[in-house]
């Protein structure tokens, strides 16, 4: 069973950079597509972006495209969320998740799919 840990959130002005990171316990994280979510309060939990399981495919939601770049190292057991510019509005607490699948290529954009989350990092954006 692989669990998720995220880290590298914070509080930061807006137009800076913050790149989260997210690694995996267990084994065979090369098998599992993963996405970024994030939930801002009073607000359901939305999508970010998704990577396949080898990392050759990548999908964003419209308010990340242009501003985050979501990347994996499987040697490291790890994905990536470099986040770009960012805005007040990009405040929330960002989570990871994983989903074990046999196909390469597929990302998911829906939470429904994820099977595992992480405890979720606090990024605060003050302007």
């Amino acid at each position: 069973q692989v669990q998720l840990v995220e880290s590298g959130g914070g509080l930061v002005q807006a137009g800076v950079s913050l790149r989260l990171s997210c690694v995996a316990s267990g084994r065979a994280f090369g098998t599992y597509a993963m996405g970024w979510f994030r939930q801002a309060p009073g607000n359901q939990r939305e999508f970010v972006g998704g990577i396949s399981r080898r990392g050759d495919d990548t999908g964003y939601a419209d308010s990340a495209k242009g501003r985050f770049t979501i990347s994996r190292d499987n040697a490291k057991n790890s994905v990536y969320l470099q986040m770009d510019r960012l805005k007040p509005e990009d405040t929330a607490v960002y989570y990871c998740a994983a989903k074990p699948t046999a196909y390469n290529g597929l990302w998911y954009f829906s939470d429904s799919y994820y099977d595992l989350w992480g405890q979720g990092t606090q990024v605060t954006v003050f302007s």
